[in-house]
């Protein structure tokens, strides 16, 4: 194995990692049922986003200048991960934990290959596209089934298609940011300056909400842990090893590995919530798993092909860094 297909693995395995963490926070939440959807995107997400701008502060100082020129990227990543966290959680508070995070993390593979088609002009191959469409349809199955088992007629009204609104909005906004703080290290800048420097604007644009909403957190012990672990582990712990996945593969396949966020999610809805998954749901997992297969395996086999492939026409920052 050569040092690109090693570092595409890496890349793999710190993106599933980071996937794995991300799909605890559904059930986390439901322990703390008092506390607004708002208020645990914004302790998450925003504690979590200034926590990582603390561990790059230094590297963060001495790449001022670069991130200067090119700061219509850090701004616009830093706007969508402020956005994102309230998106994502208010569909889970309004279409149910599994649906809002089948639709949040289902959508993000193809509109983020859509934005680098747009943007970068990368051409998407038809393995990629046959591994999308088999994660959709698995991420389909399980929202259909999770549904079908556990909703009733008064559930399916407004607030689920609010809820599935909202998850759009996330997963846009997941694909946004992933895709501007790859745009970032493609321009020079090491991994953990580019998504220190993106969290912390993000992070800072949710304290305000936070300080509106955060309040309850403050009412019981458990309240206050679950805003500490969403915080440390899967925003802080999990984006760390996010942005080392983002650093050695493209946005399009980091946010296709993270598919298997919704089946962690619907599996511990089942072993720790108490909801039942059907059939059709185990066979939406079978295809999401089967997806992760698709995506990545070709990564490991693909020796000669440079890893940057969406790297922007013009750059002016220096060289580039793993």
């Amino acid at each position: 194995m050569n040092d690109t297909s090693r570092d595409q693995g890496l890349g793999i395995l710190a993106v599933l990692f980071a996937a794995l963490v991300w799909g605890t926070t559904g059930t986390a939440a439901t322990f703390a049922p008092e506390v607004g959807a708002a208020a645990i995107g914004a302790a998450a997400m925003g504690l979590g986003g200034l926590l990582q701008a603390l561990r790059a502060g230094r590297g963060i100082l001495r790449a001022l200048p670069d991130l200067a020129r090119n700061r219509r990227l850090l701004i616009l990543g830093g706007v969508a991960v402020a956005v994102y966290p309230l998106a994502f959680y208010g569909s889970m508070r309004l279409a149910g934990v599994t649906i809002g995070t089948v639709v949040t993390i289902g959508s993000a593979p193809l509109l983020s290959a859509l934005i680098e088609r747009i943007f970068d002009g990368t051409r998407l191959s038809a393995r990629w596209l046959a591994g999308a469409l088999t994660g959709v349809a698995g991420i389909l199955l399980l929202c259909l089934a999770e549904g079908g088992a556990g909703r009733g007629a008064s559930d399916t009204g407004d607030a689920v298609i609010a809820g599935i609104g909202l998850g759009l909005i996330g997963g846009f906004t997941y694909a946004l940011y992933s895709w501007t703080a790859r745009g970032l290290m493609l321009r020079g800048l090491r991994s953990s300056v580019a998504m220190g420097a993106t969290f912390g604007i993000g992070g800072l644009l949710l304290m305000p909400v936070l300080a509106m909403t955060g309040a309850p957190f403050l009412a019981s012990w458990g309240n206050a842990a679950v805003g500490i672990y969403m915080a440390l582990v899967p925003m802080f712990l999990g984006y760390i090893c996010f942005g080392l996945g983002l650093a050695r593969i493209p946005a399009s396949m980091a946010t296709t590995i993270s598919l298997i966020e919704p089946v962690v999610a619907a599996i511990l809805a089942i072993l720790v919530v108490g909801e039942r998954l059907p059939p059709a749901g185990w066979a939406g997992v079978g295809l999401v798993i089967a997806c992760l297969a698709i995506v990545t395996l070709p990564a490991r086999r693909r020796q000669g092909q440079p890893l940057r492939t969406a790297r922007p026409a013009a750059t002016s920052s220096g060289p580039e860094r793993p």
